[in-house]
């Protein structure tokens, strides 16, 4: 074990078997724990800092909530100032850059200042990467830090005991608070936290000085913190979100509606705790609440409203341009009937069964004699089809409802004239 200090009892254990060893591997492993050799304890300075110079800032899993369809991680965001051991407790759906800065923000305003130094562990939130002791922050913290002017400073890798404030303050959330604790939604375990935080966590001892509590610590330490800027930062999420066919973006496991104008292309989406809003270049085109659930369809119905106005009318005048062409005496027919004021596309709609049935040569001998007896309804049209029908003996037609791309090998297509590709032979000759 002085040769090999890595050496396992197990592999131990089957060396010794080879050399006739007949113990019990529990018994064995008992032996080689009394003769590994043992690191010596580390000793540790305690800490001590000043009023208003550092805090200490870290999150804490605390399992999962169930939000409709989406099971989401409840995540605790700390903060403690190292002084007086005020603690700020916020909890959240995940632990994403814009909640890590919505958590400072919420605890420079609670305290109305904040420290000067702020201690992260190495969390991909602070720090992206480290080689030793070069140091490569996250460039969102850098800019939030050069806002309210205060330093970031990471600890050293494996060395939790230099932000233990924070790792203790977690300790006794978890004993002191969560535990047993009941809450309806995630709002009314934020308001719970905030009343705990400003009560019974405060009117603890304060562990620099057991003669007085936290807050009266925190009233000594208060006005030695950093001001706050005149204005709050603004935390988003902002994401880019491309429109398909349908008018939805795509946001956080969620479908939002937009105007249906915005269909194919890419949008800005701009969100905070409450508000999803949606952004063509600088214009907001759409506003929604924001869901925490999951596959949800957030709709504003003016959007769909406008929509389903904008298809119907697609769809009439559609119907209505391959009716005339198909049946030119229609055009004076739904002009009269415009005139009346007539339901134009169930008079379109109408006509084209007709159109179906009897043909257009038919319907289009019916359109006449119903406009020469001054009639303009789709139900005139029927009975001159009909009497027409009867005089002539004709069985009664039957409608057979055929799939699209059946009914397409029946368009008419008008040829072109021969004569006109012998132009291409000619301007070749020409050219030459």
């Amino acid at each position: 074990m002085e040769k090999f200090p890595s050496l396992t009892a197990s592999r131990l254990y089957a060396m010794v078997r080879e050399r006739g060893y007949r113990g019990l591997p529990t018994h064995f492993r008992h032996l080689v724990a009394l003769h590994r050799p043992r690191k010596p304890a580390e000793a540790f300075l305690r800490l001590r800092t000043l009023p208003g110079e550092q805090g200490q800032v870290d999150w804490a899993h605390f399992g999962h909530i169930e939000i409709g369809n989406a099971r989401r991680p409840l995540m605790a965001f700390v903060m403690v100032l190292s002084y007086s051991r005020d603690i700020y407790l916020r909890f959240f759906l995940d632990a994403r850059m814009e909640n890590f800065l919505r958590g400072h923000v919420g605890a420079f305003n609670t305290w109305c200042g904040l420290p000067r130094v702020l201690l992260y562990d190495n969390l991909k939130s602070a720090v992206l990467e480290r080689q030793g002791d070069a140091i490569r922050f996250h460039p969102t913290l850098l800019a939030f830090a050069g806002f309210y002017r205060f330093e970031p400073r990471p600890v050293a890798v494996a060395r939790g005991n230099e932000k233990g404030r924070v790792e203790r303050a977690i300790r006794h959330i978890r004993e002191a608070f969560f535990i047993a604790r009941k809450f309806t939604d995630l709002d009314d375990l934020n308001a719970q936290a905030e009343q705990w935080c400003r009560n019974q966590a405060a009117d603890r001892p304060c562990p620099e000085d057991r003669t007085m509590t936290v807050r009266q610590a925190f009233a000594q330490e208060q006005p030695l913190l950093l001001p706050l800027p005149a204005n709050p930062y603004p935390v988003e999420e902002q994401v880019a979100a491309k429109v398909g066919k349908t008018p939805y973006v795509r946001f956080d496991l969620n479908d939002y509606s937009v105007p249906h104008a915005h269909v194919r292309r890419t949008l800005s989406v701009r969100a905070d705790l409450g508000l999803v809003r949606v952004f063509d270049g600088a214009k907001m085109i759409a506003s929604h609440r924001r869901s925490y659930d999951r596959d949800q369809q957030i709709e504003d119905p003016q959007h769909l409203k406008a929509l389903v106005a904008i298809k119907r009318e697609a769809r009439q005048h559609r119907g209505l341009n391959s009716l005339t062409r198909a049946v030119p005496a229609c055009q004076t027919l739904m002009i009269r009937a415009a005139e009346r004021g007539s339901n134009i596309g169930a008079i379109t709609n109408a006509l084209l069964k007709l159109l179906d049935l009897y043909g257009a040569q038919e319907l289009q001998a019916a359109v006449e004699e119903a406009l020469h007896a001054g009639a303009s309804h789709s139900r005139s049209v029927r009975d001159v089809l009909e009497r027409r029908r009867v005089a002539r003996g004709a069985p009664p037609p039957v409608e057979t409802s055929l799939p699209e791309h059946v009914r397409r090998k029946d368009t008419t297509v008008r040829p072109h004239r021969l004569d006109s590709y012998d132009q291409l032979t000619l301007g070749g000759k020409d050219d030459e």
